[in-house]
């Protein structure tokens, strides 16, 4: 057998480990997106807006009752460096929650579809069912109307015998007649 050279890519068995580490990881749009409704959901809980009340709370308090020399926002200022990050945070915010919003709608989007597709089969197989119903109906009444009721039979029976017993006797008195 031949030895295969190094630059040469095998196609009968799966790749290994070292033909991953190659290549440069792509962002997934998915993982972004999955990451901005993260974001967008807990930004509204009791918990988000109680650690960022904290996170003032301790701001605040440091920069007014700490040494002046520890101090990195002053209160002298009205907590310029404060009203900076809270700024970028809330700048931050609403193009997130948008994000979020957006592929909810395209959620809403995909799963109304499914809805209708699924609304118009619902709708197809009543109306074939309606019309496999009337059939039926149309072919027990056909049926209905051939089928010998237990009255019918007997009204239909009696005038047999009455015929076989006036042909009865039409045949006797032919017989009579002839015999005599």
């Amino acid at each position: 057998m031949m030895a295969r050279s190094r630059g040469q890519v095998s196609l009968d068995a799966p790749r290994g480990r070292s033909g991953m580490l190659g290549r440069t990881p792509q962002p997934s749009r998915d993982r972004f997106g999955r990451a901005t409704e993260w974001i967008a959901r807990n930004m509204g809980t009791p918990t988000f807006l109680m650690a960022l009340t904290l996170f003032c709370l301790a701001w605040i308090l440091w920069n007014t009752l700490m040494p002046p020399a520890l101090r990195f926002d002053s209160a002298d200022n009205g907590f310029t460096a404060l009203t900076l990050v809270l700024s970028l945070q809330a700048s931050y915010a609403a193009p997130l929650i948008l994000l979020a919003q957006n592929r909810q709608d395209d959620r809403d989007r995909v799963q109304i579809e499914q809805d209708r597709q699924r609304a118009e089969r619902n709708l197809a197989d009543t109306e074939y069912l309606a019309r496999e119903i009337v059939a039926l109906r149309m072919v027990v009444t056909d049926v209905s109307d051939d089928v010998v009721t237990k009255d019918v039979l007997r009204a239909e029976l009696k005038t047999l015998i009455e015929q076989l017993g006036v042909s009865d006797e039409t045949d006797r008195t032919v017989d009579d007649k002839g015999g005599a």
